[in-house]
């Protein structure tokens, strides 16, 4: 059964630190609410002892103890477990009224004692209940059967004595009764345990006095050679300091990065420490830490993402994504909560509505964090941005609940200024009068947006538009749509109308003439291209560029193609629009050699090389770079 039940034989301490910290918080819960029992709770704590020659390792507690009634009922029934029975009875004081009822305590499942039996060939229980004159051994090898008998004077508590099967590393079988291993498992699972965790250690002597009387006999063994000398000292291996459990202001910065650094492994300091804490009928302490720079590994698949998982101090986990999606992957800290609802094995977290009430209230207090950064506290934010933006901007493609809130902590580069960002915010404030849009453009740098010919009316109007870089930007743009009831357009797509009313009263002529003289042309190089695009029309975008290729309102953007693509997914190449500048000399060059020849060869050509440059202006791949070379090289050298 343990076998099925536990994945790591490491766990079998925990389990056993566990009941031990359980029995000291039942033996200080009844010195207060039974007047009969007198004991002394002045030095409560739980001993680890090794017995290297005998490979035997003890867990001692002088917490609660058990009569002997509890250890058949208790230890002698599987899954039936003491510490659930006295749940039950305190719910049953909370519900009569009774306030000082407490639930601090850990185990409720009644199989973690069984764990011991991955690593021990017998099992050993001696155990006093508080108040009482009697004690009681337990013991078993496991097989199906044990013993049972009184043992007077027995000390108060319990001792758990494991007697451990021979060292095999291929069966990840360790020796338990190596200090360094012990210590490990400690650290690991029980460093926060609030009672202490004792064990004697061996010492080198400090060196004798030069001018003391040497015994040359003392320090030597029967074939006369020389020992070292050691002391015994009793260390307490865990060092109790539960962070999230104090008020901030008595922890000092330091310890927080010390803790931050145990948890991160990152030299650097946290960025920002966020704290919380949940009351109510589900509690819950919480610390987390911002990084002050990305893990390498933050945009890989098998990336290590998630926070550590307490239960009443006690480990359970060490990377739980159940508690912070996917895009809040970089925070680094600890859960501790009173109860979660974790299997039979306390290794994996049940889905329940606590979990996803958790993990709401720390999406919010992370992103409330940042927003508060981005208003109070501009320098992190941009260090905050910089390293983590994009990674956030995935919770807009995949966690619609909190899209509102990650909207407003966005930035980006903009037209406004050429060094600082701006949020989405700001842009609506400085919108223009009439504007109801926010304009956008994607790309692979802030130069090549800022040189595009889609960006030509934009620029000469003074609209700003929002500079997007980062290869999440072409998908989340798209799935949001809007914000604060303003629709994201890219610049790059659809038509583009900048007039004012007044300003197309008074170019409807011109524009009126332009569209019957070029309606011929039009359509020769619709013809011409009708493999390539799906329309050439004239621009009202350009203003000093001779063509641009534009998507339809709807249509995937090139940058997007290629990013499916490169992943594995086949998408049908999207026919665009070629839009032309008709007041540009080359475009008018062009209408004038179509009304002298439309069989021009070299008409044929200079229309081929047009929707080529245009393709090269915003950074797309030509359909034959070899063809276009040597069109070009042809044109320069008859210009010449």
């Amino acid at each position: 059964m343990v076998h099925s039940i536990y994945s790591d034989k490491d766990v079998f301490l925990r389990e056993l630190i566990s009941n031990a910290s359980d029995a000291l918080d039942k033996l200080r819960l009844a010195s207060l609410t039974e007047q009969e029992l007198r004991v002394d709770t002045a030095d409560l704590h739980i001993d680890l002892e090794v017995d290297r020659d005998a490979r035997t390792l003890t867990v001692r507690d002088n917490g609660i103890g058990m009569s002997r009634e509890d250890v058949v009922n208790l230890i002698g029934t599987i899954a039936r477990s003491g510490t659930a029975e006295l749940l039950r009875s305190l719910s049953e004081a909370r519900a009569a009224g009774d306030t000082t009822a407490s639930a601090d305590l850990i185990g409720q499942f009644g199989v973690g004692f069984y764990a011991t039996f991955m690593v021990a060939d017998r099992v050993s229980l001696v155990t006093q209940r508080a108040g009482e004159r009697t004690g009681t051994r337990w013991e078993s090898d496991g097989e199906g059967s044990y013993t049972i008998e009184d043992v007077p004077d027995a000390p108060r508590g319990t001792a758990v004595t494991v007697h451990l099967k021979a060292e095999d590393a291929e069966d990840r079988l360790f020796d338990y009764t190596a200090d360094h291993k012990i210590r490990e498992i400690v650290k690991k699972y029980s460093d926060f345990i609030a009672w202490p965790i004792r064990m004697a250690v061996e010492r080198p002597a400090p060196l004798p006095d030069a001018d003391a009387d040497a015994d040359a006999d003392a320090d030597a063994d029967a074939a006369g050679e020389p020992v070292a000398a050691t002391t015994i000292e009793i260390e307490t291996l865990n060092s109790r300091k539960a962070l999230w459990a104090r008020p901030r202001d008595e922890v000092d910065q330091a310890e927080y990065n010390e803790l931050y650094r145990h948890l991160s492994h990152d030299w650097s300091d946290p960025l920002e420490v966020v704290q919380m804490k949940g009351e109510g009928t589900f509690e819950y302490e919480a610390l987390l830490f911002i990084p002050s720079r990305a893990p390498l590994d933050l945009y890989t698949r098998d990336a290590r993402r998630g926070v550590q998982l307490y239960v009443k101090r006690v480990f359970i986990m060490d990377d739980c994504e159940a508690l912070l999606p996917n895009y809040l992957r970089f925070v680094k800290g600890v859960v501790d909560a009173r109860d979660l609802s974790l299997n039979i094995s306390r290794e994996i977290l049940q889905q329940d509505r606590r979990i996803q009430q958790v993990r709401r209230r720390l999406v919010r207090k992370v992103l409330a964090t940042v927003r508060n950064l981005l208003e109070n506290e501009a320098e992190k934010y941009r260090t905050f941005w910089s390293e983590f933006g994009a990674a956030v901007k995935e919770g807009l493609l995949d966690a619609a609940e909190d899209s509102e809130a990650i909207l407003e902590i966005i930035s980006a580069a903009s037209t406004h200024d050429p060094e600082q960002t701006t949020t989405l915010r700001g842009y609506v404030e400085r919108m223009k009068e009439g504007q109801t849009e926010i304009y956008y453009m994607t790309g692979d740098s802030r130069a090549t947006i800022e040189n595009s010919p889609h960006m030509e009316a934009f620029a000469a109007r003074g609209y700003e538009v929002l500079i997007l870089t980062d290869p999440v930007d072409e998908v989340w743009v798209e799935r949001v749509g809007r914000f604060d009831d303003k629709v994201l357009q890219s610049v790059a797509k659809g038509q583009v109308d900048l007039d004012t009313e007044d300003d197309r009263k008074k170019t409807e002529t011109e524009r009126e003439q332009q569209r019957t003289d070029f309606a011929a042309l039009l359509t020769w190089m619709g013809e011409r291209l009708r493999d390539e695009v799906k329309e050439v029309r004239l621009s009202s975008r350009l203003t000093t560029s001779p063509a641009c290729v534009v998507g339809d309102t709807f249509d995937m953007t090139p940058a997007l193609e290629r990013m499916y693509r490169s992943m594995g997914q086949p998408v049908p190449a999207a026919k665009r629009i070629l839009e032309l500048n008709p007041t540009h000399p080359l475009v008018a060059g062009l209408r004038r050699a179509h009304e002298q020849d439309t069989e021009s060869a070299a008409l044929t050509e200079t229309t081929d090389l047009l929707y080529d440059l245009a393709l090269l202006a915003e950074g797309g791949d030509l359909r034959d770079p070899s063809r276009f070379t040597r069109l070009l090289a042809g044109r320069l050298a008859s210009a010449l």
